[in-house]
């Protein structure tokens, strides 16, 4: 068995130096060794503006951790023969749209589905995340989709709507709410009695930590105004996840074998094995088989992470979302198992875009390491991983080896493909100016400006959103950030894809938009 080094508490400690400042927001940490805990610690305070600093019994936002205990759910129901995974979503629910393919419930908890992320639709439809919005929103998003992302089982992108879906599964067949079923079979038999469904931002509870982003005049608090479910909206305390996390090594509530098929890898249809089970996320670090899930929110983040051979368990949970927990839990493993840093591969900074197809990233080198930017976010490498550089991201089913002609050869969920350089100040082969139509989903979009720049106005009946677009090919736009310039390191936010009757929209979550010209 493996030891802590003598140093591991200190050489833990450091990795949070940032938060232990004063008027800092932090984090809450627990490690266990064959369940048994070997270093906990809380930095940072819970709340700025009172002065309350975090603990073990600080209640914190843990996002799609949520969506563990979801499918746990599910598979229950499964067990009971209420439902069954390969159930078509329609038998459950009327009001999602059957669309190119036959979509299930296992496709929806393995983020196979295909069905296009609600949250990122919101964006797309002009409603702000920030902005209120309720349950039934959040389903008119859904029964508006047109069309897939991809079919289903051939590819993984993950989508909160799959878990939105299976979330309103449960309610319908226990006739209860999420939480009263969650309290029923799991938190109360655990005595989770800190973790529950908060639906959304602004909530009053006892011990609640406030979530921070960072501006540039210092921390803000943060909140969305979106109505979260089982796809996202638990909250809990570094003291009940690790019961959660015991729960999952030695069951109490649910079986060893509904766990075991959680924690087992998807396989698509080319034959290749994705990372994503049914709810949690499996992978193999540094030649360690490591099982888990994170959450983010907005101002937090979380991560619960076990490397299963080695009784090795890491729980992190921050009320803000300047700490990469993915990536934080991986270096206390490091700590832990002595493993060596590998050297950076060398990858040219500069954007690249897929030839053939519409997805874009950019290489940007950060003191002197190279990271990984889309339209998702950004992230450091992990140049560890077999086969090429990773982005160190548990979602991200991509990894890159560097050419000698200066693209990149890409794997992306066991399909290869070719990323070649975008050029700086390109110009599009003519401008995307005029007027455009989704009619099915109720959308206006209006674009003037010339070959190089130019204002996206979008209209619905949801809302509006006026953004700049800068060109990225000769068919290719940058869709921004609203209020934002294209500069190198500067993330975009989706790219417009020029069709012979108008565009498509693609972003990390949602690809072939369609608009037409009116």
């Amino acid at each position: 068995m493996t030891r802590a080094p003598a140093d591991f508490a200190k050489c833990v400690d450091a990795l949070f130096n940032e938060f232990s400042g004063p008027e800092m927001p932090g984090a809450v940490v627990a490690v266990t060794g064959n369940g048994r805990e070997i270093f906990a610690n809380a930095y940072g305070l819970a709340n700025i503006n009172d002065d309350v600093p975090m603990g073990r019994k600080t209640i914190i936002r843990i996002g799609s951790q949520s969506k563990q205990f979801t499918v746990l759910l599910i598979l229950m129901l499964e067990a009971e023969g209420k439902l069954s995974l390969e159930d078509e979503v329609q038998r459950h629910l009327t009001y999602v749209p059957r669309l190119e393919y036959p979509v299930t419930l296992r496709h929806l908890a393995s983020n196979t589905s295909g069905y296009r992320d609600h949250v990122e639709g919101m964006f797309v439809c002009g409603l702000s995340i920030f902005a209120p919005s309720d349950r039934q929103t959040s389903r008119d998003v859904i029964a508006r989709q047109d069309a897939l992302n991809f079919k289903p089982g051939s590819a993984m992108t993950y989508s909160n709507a799959g878990f939105f879906m299976l979330s309103e599964i449960i309610e319908q067949i226990e006739d209860a709410t999420f939480n009263e079923v969650l309290r029923k079979r799991i938190t109360g038999p655990l005595g989770m009695n800190d973790t529950s469904l908060m639906l959304r931002d602004g909530s009053v509870m006892k011990r609640l930590a406030a979530h921070y982003t960072k501006h540039a005049n210092g921390w803000i608090q943060l909140g969305w105004g979106i109505e979260f479910g089982g796809e996202g909206g638990l909250v809990s305390t570094l003291e009940d996840m690790v019961v959660w996390q015991q729960n999952l090594i030695d069951p109490k509530v649910g079986t060893a074998e509904m766990y075991r098929r959680m924690a087992t890898p998807c396989v698509f249809d080319n034959g290749a094995t994705g990372f994503y089970g049914l709810g949690l996320e499996t992978d193999v670090y540094r030649g360690r088989r490591a099982v888990g899930h994170g959450g983010s929110v907005a101002g937090g983040k979380s991560e619960s992470m076990r490397f299963v051979d080695d009784g090795l368990g890491i729980i992190i949970i921050a009320n803000n979302d300047q700490v990469a927990t993915f990536a934080v839990a991986r270096r206390i493993a490091d700590i832990y198992f002595g493993n060596a840093v590998p050297a950076p591969i060398e990858l040219a900074p500069g954007r690249y875009r897929q030839e053939g197809g519409a997805d874009v990233f950019e290489i940007v080198a950060d003191n002197g390491v190279p990271t990984f930017l889309s339209s998702g976010g950004v992230q450091g490498f992990d140049f560890g991983h077999r086969g090429g550089a990773r982005p160190e991201n548990p979602i991200t089913d991509l990894v890159l080896g560097p050419r000698p002609d200066g693209k990149f050869d890409g794997i992306f969920c066991g399909t290869p493909r070719v990323y070649a350089p975008l050029m700086a100040g390109a110009r599009a082969a003519a401008p995307l100016t005029g007027r455009y139509t989704n009619k099915l989903q109720g959308l206006e979009v209006e674009i003037d400006g010339d070959a190089q720049r130019g204002m996206f106005r979008l209209r619905s009946d949801l809302g509006a959103m006026n953004a700049p677009i800068v060109a990225a090919d000769r068919d290719l736009w940058f869709l921004l950030q609203p209020g934002t310039d294209m500069r190198p390191d500067r993330l975009w936010r989706a790219t417009l894809s020029v069709t012979a009757d108008g565009f498509e929209l693609n972003s990390d979550r949602v690809k072939k938009w369609r608009f037409t010209r009116a």
